[in-house]
């Protein structure tokens, strides 16, 4: 049962964000892009996983260049079988499954990311994770033998008041939304 609520509060989670990314978009992007530029400058990561933006995910697309300017090691998801690996963000960007755009593979030495930006279709009530049902991002954080800090972006807050997942799904410790 929990399955179906879970499954249909993606869906409106979903139709709201396309909704929403139609209006005010740009102003949202920017709004919620300095919040996570405030939390960059209070820890002060060397290694941050960021990720390549969907049309209704927030655009991080320019604290990625403005990080690569920088010593922070930018890191994007790369995914492999059930999951996916750190590669280092660089051009050019390629189209792959679920339409979503990857750089080449690459082949450096794993490092240890000290801050997560973790994009979301919603959050349950206890702050966990409600993607979009692969459970990459869940599979990747458990493999991990620690935790970094992890922060949610949403261009519109998607909450629901119910426990909507499950013990694996990853936790937020922070939620920036514009």
């Amino acid at each position: 049962m929990m399955r179906d609520h879970k499954s249909d509060f993606r869906k409106s989670c979903i139709k709201r964000l396309e909704f929403q990314s139609r209006f005010l978009k740009f102003y949202k992007d920017k709004k919620t892009v300095k919040k996570i530029k405030s939390f960059i400058n209070i820890y002060k990561p060397k290694n941050i996983l960021l990720y390549i933006p969907m049309g209704m995910e927030v655009d991080v697309l320019p604290l990625i260049n403005d990080l690569r300017k920088t010593k922070t090691n930018v890191f994007v998801p790369f995914m492999v079988e059930d999951s996916f690996k750190l590669v280092r963000y660089r051009l050019p960007l390629h189209k792959k499954k679920f339409g979503i755009k990857e750089p080449n593979n690459s082949f450096c030495k794993s490092s240890k990311i000290d801050l997560a930006i973790v994009p979301v279709v919603g959050v349950d009530k206890e702050c966990k994770r409600i993607g979009f049902g692969k459970g990459m991002y869940d599979r990747f954080f458990d493999r991990l033998n620690y935790k970094p800090i992890i922060i949610f972006t949403q261009l519109t807050l998607c909450k629901s008041d119910k426990k909507l997942s499950n013990q694996y799904d990853i936790q937020a410790d922070y939620i920036i939304t514009s």
